[in-house]
């Protein structure tokens, strides 16, 4: 019998007026669309690192929309929609090996499968965070 691993940490959660920004560290490969999109909502150089009241749930929507890997996600909480995904659904392979998917997606894990609208996932088989690119293998010296 395989032993899994333990699940990780749930995806820590920001609470703002009209929307609420998850972020899980471990599938964060530092695109930085998030700093340069609204950097007084997000400022890793703050505790906490994200506002979402320092801009319209809108905005704050809209850029977190950009990260490529998925990392950052929101849910609102002001009748407006979640995050739509992108139709139709879009693959593409980056020279460093990840593939950038972006769509209403399932996506196996060892857990079990999740939904994704936006993912970054390992072509390297080297990640340590399976299926989704952590940059630890041959494709590190890319990032």
């Amino acid at each position: 019998m395989t032993s899994r691993p333990p699940p990780r940490p749930a995806a820590k959660s920001y609470d703002g007026e009209g929307i609420v920004v998850g972020f899980d560290a471990h599938r964060c490969l530092h695109a930085a669309e998030c700093v340069r999109g609204l950097p007084h909502v997000f400022d890793v150089d703050r505790r906490p690192w994200v506002q979402p009241d320092n801009a319209p749930a809108d905005e704050v929507a809209e850029v977190i929309h950009r990260c490529p890997s998925g990392a950052l996600q929101y849910h609102r909480t002001d009748g407006m929609p979640d995050e739509v995904p992108d139709v139709p659904t879009h693959v593409s392979l980056h020279a460093d090996g990840v593939l950038h998917v972006r769509g209403d997606l399932e996506v196996a894990t060892p857990y079990g499968p999740r939904h994704e609208t936006r993912v970054m996932l390992c072509g390297c088989g080297a990640t340590a965070d399976t299926p989704y690119c952590d940059h630890s293998g041959p494709c590190a010296g890319h990032g």
